[in-house]
């Protein structure tokens, strides 16, 4: 019996397994590709969240260091800033600090001043 050549549907679907960058076997073997591929799916799934929570942490570190010098508590602003019902997130926050850290202490200034005060 003569030998048949196969179709070219499976060679097809493999060939664009293989442009994944990956290196060793994960770029050489099909099985070990699909295995990499849906593993690197679930990594960069569960990372997407905890970027977005990393940087939560490093916005409300850089805003604490800057309050902090002028002598009030990150707590305390926030909370003051909830009260007022301004709409500063911390993303802005932290930026205003590390940009413009004397525009930061006249806002923080005048949100304490007026809770203070009692004047909303």
């Amino acid at each position: 019996m003569t030998r048949t050549t196969r179709g070219y549907i499976a060679r097809r679907r493999r060939k664009k397994l293989f442009a994944l960058n990956f290196r060793g076997t994960h770029r050489k073997n099909a099985r070990s590709v699909i295995q990499q591929k849906k593993r690197a799916l679930v990594s960069a799934h569960r990372d997407r969240d905890r970027q977005k929570r990393n940087f939560r942490r490093l916005w409300i570190i850089r805003i604490n260091a800057a309050i902090r010098e002028s002598g009030v508590c990150y707590n305390r602003l926030i909370h003051d800033l909830y009260k007022r019902q301004l709409l500063f997130n911390r993303k802005i926050l932290a930026q205003i600090s590390i940009s413009n850290r004397t525009c930061l202490y006249m806002i923080s200034n005048e949100i304490i001043k007026n809770s203070i005060v009692g004047n909303p």
